[in-house]
């Protein structure tokens, strides 16, 4: 895996992925999804959430583009361990804060508001639209802010009312959701 822009471009990172439960983000599609990012947030002020954040590649690329204020969250121990190392050894300690927790107990208690929040959940999760009903019913996300969930064709969430548009890379899905202000 590499780090696609910023201060850490092109360096790479080797999570042992092969033991873990994750499904990490291709390098092709987290490009595809930054570039927009890039048009929407100014990496350099917003407050971020990386919910089901497995190897860190969402939270590392968010770190190399200068982002402040970055929470990661994730249960499973060995995927927490390896970003909390990993940051260590960027020296980007101070910018990311690493939580093993499940998702869903830690946006109950979670503080507003996020300026961005990334989700990629188990495809398998049985009721997705929960996590994303629970954001909004907490005011997780700022006024202007953004969230990104990452699915596979199986889930739409065309109806869901913070809903604005979904992108399609591959076999992975991207639906983008706001406050629709």
């Amino acid at each position: 895996m590499r780090i696609i822009a910023g201060k850490y471009r092109g360096r790479k990172y080797f999570p042992p992925i092969n033991r873990w439960p994750t499904r990490p983000t291709t390098d092709s599609a987290r490009e595809s999804i930054f570039n927009i990012l890039a048009n929407r947030l100014d990496f350099e002020k917003i407050r971020a959430l990386d919910l089901f954040g497995g190897t860190g590649s969402h939270s590392f690329e968010l770190l190399s583009r200068e982002c402040p204020d970055i929470t990661y969250v994730d249960k499973h121990p060995g995927c927490v361990q390896y970003v909390r190392t990993f940051a260590k050894e960027l020296d980007e300690n101070a910018a990311l804060r690493v939580v093993r927790e499940d998702v869903l107990r830690f946006l109950q208690r979670a503080r507003p508001a996020y300026d961005y929040i990334f989700a990629d959940p188990p495809y398998e999760l049985p009721d997705m639209s929960a996590f994303i009903d629970l954001i909004f019913e907490r005011q997780l996300l700022s006024p202007r802010g953004l969230l990104v969930v990452e699915h596979d064709m199986r889930q739409n969430f065309a109806q869901h009312p913070h809903f604005q548009e979904e992108r399609k890379y591959g076999q992975t899905r991207f639906s983008l959701f706001n406050l629709n202000l």
